[in-house]
């Protein structure tokens, strides 16, 4: 409801009283408000380093195992006859490999007897009509063909069966005088993937029913050939349908290219396995930024300014601390049962005085060039032994615990309040709110006696 005061003669806005009684009504609503940004504030700051934390645990993760320390790199020195990929688990050592034969995919195609001089020439008449064919020892694939249907809707009825074989149309003629042909290519390579048509009531007739059709070999299929070995000395033949072979060499995968020259000596190609430092680096330096990112993140919250005696967000906030704590402790307190390397610190971490970490990347590079087991020992799971990098994910784990992690009870506390704020700021609205409506009722009625009795002054004074 509306109400609106007239005002008395000596200037007195009651409406501006009333503003003025309900914010200090406010007052106590207004310092809820307050106290309820902060705490969301805090909360979402909260979800931010939970983010961090999670970022620091993966780059862990990454050094906790000792396959992620068994890390290979390789080398061929003539990438046109073949290249490699090393698994994580792939052995250090030099292989020298010969390729004997690529692996080839079956291609036929029709009889020239029997070519088309366009893709839309009719190959069914009088009829519907089928085709088909199969891969190896396959099962049949039939194409159904209407009256009337061209090359090329045979083309694509066989292509939209996805049954191993890519049908193409190739004009084996000329300009002037075209000779379509219908090519069929099995999809995979390999001796035993062989395209046979086995029944085909075209007139492009792969059969030969007619005697003049019958179908041409393009391509005979063939298992790729290689040799593992000093070809002055004993080796290992291997076959297999594809030009990628992943079991020749342990844990590397060979992708075949083209042969090598085997007249007037052999020329095989050596493929070179060695241990890869360089990633083991990038993940410890990972490790190192994630957990900077964790600590620069507290320290920026938990400042006190003088000038001004106010702190940070998590001033005062022990969880903050906690985390700080727990995650230090995992990186900086000494590994058991390694006896070269104690702690990081030895292999080039280095603690500066807002407690962030750098790290000597020549120290780094000397420990894993000379020390490399020692090294993976100070962050891998062992026997006994914790390393840093199990004691980090651990730690994220302990403070991020559904029901018992101190970061997760924090931030389960810090939602309860929101919500008990909300409800104590809605209920306090609502006293305002009445609070306010009262008294302008009762100005309204102040007011309206005013200037009741100032009109019968007016009337007594001109009766005088």
């Amino acid at each position: 409801m509306a109400i609106s005061f007239g005002g008395l003669g000596n200037g007195v806005d009651f409406g501006q009283v009333v503003s003025e009684l309900a914010k200090v009504q406010r007052l106590p609503i207004d310092a809820l408000n307050a106290k309820k940004k902060d705490l969301q504030t805090k909360l979402t700051d909260y979800g931010s380093l939970g983010n961090k934390l999670l970022a620091l645990q993966s780059a862990a993760n990454a050094l906790r195992l000792p396959s992620s320390f068994d890390r290979t790199t390789t080398t061929v020195n003539d990438e046109t006859k073949l290249t490699a990929q090393a698994g994580a688990g792939a052995a250090t050592g030099s292989y020298t490999v010969q390729v004997s034969q690529l692996a080839k995919a079956h291609q036929i195609t029709n009889s020239t007897a029997k070519a088309v001089a366009s893709t839309t020439t009719s190959v069914v008449s009088g009829g519907p009509g089928t085709f088909t064919f199969k891969v190896g020892t396959g099962a049949n694939q039939t194409v159904n063909l209407s009256d009337g249907a061209t090359l090329e809707d045979l083309r694509s009825a066989i292509n939209d069966l996805g049954a191993g074989v890519t049908a193409s149309v190739i004009n084996t003629g000329t300009e002037t005088t075209p000779a379509y042909r219908l090519t069929l290519t099995a999809t995979a390579s390999g001796a035993a993937n062989t395209v046979t048509v086995v029944a085909d009531s075209t007139s492009l007739d792969l059969t030969n029913s007619s005697g003049s059709g019958g179908s041409s070999t393009l391509q005979a299929g063939q298992n790729a050939i290689v040799l593992i070995g000093d070809p002055d000395q004993t080796t290992i033949s291997i076959e297999r349908e594809s030009n990628v072979i992943t079991d020749a060499i342990p844990d590397v995968t060979l992708t075949l290219k083209s042969k090598t020259a085997t007249i007037p000596s052999p020329e095989p190609v050596t493929v070179n396995i060695t241990r890869d430092p360089d990633s083991v680096k990038t993940n410890i330096q990972a490790l190192a930024t994630a957990y900077n990112d964790v600590v620069k993140f507290v320290n920026e919250r938990t400042v006190y300014d003088i000038s001004t005696k106010t702190g940070g967000i998590f001033f005062n906030e022990s969880t903050a601390k906690n985390v700080l704590s727990q995650v230090r402790s995992a990186i900086s307190a000494e590994v058991g049962g390694s006896s070269t390397y104690k702690s990081l610190g030895a292999v080039g971490f280095k603690t500066e005085r807002d407690g962030t970490i750098t790290i000597e990347d020549s120290k780094l590079d000397t420990a894993l060039a000379s020390n490399y087991n020692a090294t993976k020992a100070l962050f891998v799971t062992q026997s006994g032994s914790s390393g840093v990098a199990d004691r980090v994910v651990k730690a994220v784990d302990f403070l991020d615990a559904v029901d018992s992690g101190a970061f997760a009870i924090r931030k389960n506390s810090i939602t309860s309040q929101i919500g008990k704020l909300t409800d104590e700021i809605g209920r306090k609205e609502d006293i305002a709110s009445a609070y306010e409506e009262r008294l302008r009722l009762q100005f309204a009625s102040l007011d309206a006696l005013l200037q009741k009795l100032q009109g019968q002054t007016s009337a007594l004074q001109a009766l005088q």
